[in-house]
């Protein structure tokens, strides 16, 4: 009976062969250029110096030294501020409250996210006070935190704290729920229950996210910081970098106000580069989870 079948004539379709690309001499040693614009470091070093000769020949256009000074002499003015000037003492003042108020607001932050994702009313708590919290400016606070703590390093801690626990709260959570299920699952297949089961799979899992919120965090707490301490500064008349941006403006040596701004810039650039960077090297493309 299958012998009686008939069945139509297929087409034959024939295709050229495709080209094969020259991928180029392989061993060849990298040019110079190659490989500067192939590091990450060395392109934003680009970038940086991009900027200064563009602040350094529209300075030299406004021509107003009072107003906005080159890039040259707010880096003579720099030098002197760290040669002769207290400019070393007030940064270090500023990075230990920073750090006391960073620190307090992770660990809050860690607790809190803690509670919402083992418990369906830490999930609410922790949403309602981050809808209601995270648009509350922490210089706000001050003058509470002056009332609570009186005029002394406490106050700035606190509302440093204040900045930083929501952003990092709320990214910590949001990592954790974008865990999917099938992770989840496979996690508990393998046998991880209860602290393995989340230092072993959710935070890896969640890193991204964690890594992002700790960078916002990072940033909010320098933003607070300066504004903290050129308030708290005229209250007490001492106080770290915020209080010396403020001084040198007092007594019109603009030069010293950017030096002091650039300070700001280059802590975020060294920050950024030599701590998160870092981690995110180590840990997030690594794994794979990034390019």
């Amino acid at each position: 009976m299958l012998d009686d079948v008939t069945t139509a004539p297929r087409p034959e379709f024939v295709y050229a062969e495709l080209s094969v690309a020259d991928p180029g001499n392989v061993s060849r040693r990298l040019t110079i250029r190659e490989r500067i614009l192939d590091n990450a470091t060395a392109r934003r070093a680009m970038v940086v110096l991009a900027l200064a000769l563009a602040w350094e020949l529209y300075a030299r256009y406004v021509g107003i030294d009072l107003l906005f000074p080159t890039f040259s002499e707010t880096i003579a003015a720099l030098w002197t501020a760290i040669v002769h000037g207290p400019l070393l003492a007030r940064l270090g003042i500023s990075l230990e409250v920073l750090l006391m108020g960073y620190a307090a607001g992770v660990l809050l932050a860690g607790m809190l996210t803690a509670l919402a994702i083992s418990t369906r009313i830490g999930g609410d708590i922790l949403s309602a006070a981050t809808a209601m919290l995270t648009p509350l400016p922490a210089i706000a606070l001050l003058p509470l935190a002056m009332l609570w703590f009186g005029l002394g390093m406490k106050s700035i801690v606190f509302i440093i704290t204040h900045s930083v626990l929501w952003p990092v709260a709320v990214n910590t959570y949001s990592g954790f729920q974008s865990v999917s299920e099938t992770q989840k699952m496979a996690g508990r297949n393998v046998g991880l229950r209860g602290l393995r089961y989340v230092t072993q799979l959710l935070i890896p899992a969640a890193f991204p996210s964690i890594l992002a919120g700790l960078r916002i965090g990072w940033a909010f707490a320098w933003r607070t910081l300066i504004a903290a301490e050129m308030v708290f500064g005229v209250a007490s008349r001492s106080g770290g970098l915020g209080w010396f941006i403020l001084q040198s403006k007092n007594e019109l040596e603009t030069a010293t106000v950017f030096a002091g701004l650039l300070v700001i810039l280059l802590m975020g650039l060294l920050i950024d580069g030599l701590v998160f960077r870092t981690i995110e090297r180590r840990t997030i493309q690594r794994w794979g989870m990034q390019r």
